[in-house]
């Protein structure tokens, strides 16, 4: 039996194949290889370069492979991005997931878990948000991603076939071990675009909107590092494996910080100071939203190990150092 996992050569997939490495699983990746890279992806696990809506090639890995599970990844998620091109959104994480969809049932796959996001719940009225909040996306993004969970619900409601949908919040940190980390060229992620302004990759950074209604008018998140978001999908896989049915949860710490707090904490641990520009509020941004994650400790038994932004912050910093080595080789 394999594990199949999509956008595997991308920041969360790359981290998520040394999960199930170290656990002892047999893994399977497939990636295009639009926005990450072969060699990000763990000698131990087979890569499959091709797209996810490609049923023909979907179909042949998960049989020639043994594929029993799938945890999907793969897809668009730069919120501005989805403003501007919608229609890409819908197809890239919304048609395409409904062909892997199809896909794994066809072929008899029964445990499908799908990277969503935070992004569904928009500004919520209350904090934490907890999975029962109303879903109102603010963002093609978002929809993309509610809509495909919509599907999965209904798919789990018609077949025997059962999902977790992992609503992430703001991921950020690497490998604590530096076996990966995150390597998008031209990343919108806060922390990784102030890690790089720390260290000279960037000449300056830009604060987007300081007229929110938060405490220091920026933008407030909840900040979960993607080691201990990768756990989570782990426990996932092996909640489904022992006949748990299927699960919507948070994975966030209930701890909200803002862009400027954000900002404070990465010259701090970088012991430098660096250019910072305030400019307008960007399209589609949400408020404020923080996670109540209690649904995934008590159903995942999920204990995060990463939980401080200070070390979320350093492995970053970390992850960074070592990929200008690699870049410069």
């Amino acid at each position: 039996m394999a594990v199949l996992v999509t956008g595997g050569a991308g920041y969360i997939g790359s981290h998520m194949v040394w999960e199930l490495i170290d656990h002892g699983e047999t893994v399977v990746v497939l990636d295009r290889l639009s926005t990450g890279f072969d060699w990000a992806v763990a000698e131990a696990a087979t890569l499959v370069v091709g797209d996810i809506a490609d049923q023909p090639l979907v179909e042949e890995t998960i049989r020639k492979h043994d594929v029993d599970a799938i945890i999907h990844f793969a897809g668009s998620i730069i919120v501005p991005e989805s403003v501007a091109d919608p229609l890409g959104y819908y197809l890239n994480n919304t048609a395409k997931s409904r062909d892997l969809i199809d896909s794994a049932i066809r072929c008899g796959v029964k445990r499908f878990i799908f990277s969503s996001t935070a992004a569904v719940y928009g500004s919520p009225a209350t904090f934490p948000v907890t999975e029962d909040a109303r879903l109102l996306p603010e963002s093609p993004y978002g929809t993309s991603k509610m809509m495909t969970e919509l599907m999965l619900r209904d798919c789990a409601a018609a077949h025997d076939f059962d999902y977790t949908a992992l609503r992430y919040f703001n991921v950020s940190g690497a490998d604590p071990q530096l076996r990966t980390g995150q390597s998008t060229k031209g990343a919108t992620h806060l922390i990784k675009v102030a890690c790089e302004t720390a260290t000279g990759k960037r000449s300056h950074m830009e604060v987007f909107g300081t007229d929110y209604d938060t405490p220091d008018g920026t933008c407030v998140r909840d900040y979960v590092h993607v080691s201990d978001l990768v756990n989570a999908h782990y426990l996932a896989l092996q909640r489904m494996r022992e006949g748990g049915g299927s699960l919507v949860a948070n994975c966030g710490y209930g701890k909200g910080y803002s862009v400027l707090e954000v900002i404070d904490a990465v010259k701090k641990v970088a012991k430098t100071d660096f250019d910072v520009r305030v400019s307008g509020r960007r399209p589609g941004d949400a408020v404020a939203i923080v996670a109540s994650a209690e649904r995934c400790r008590q159903e995942l038994g999920w204990q995060p190990k990463h939980d401080q932004l200070d070390e979320i912050v350093g492995h970053a910093l970390s992850w960074e150092a070592k990929l200008a080595r690699r870049n410069r080789q």
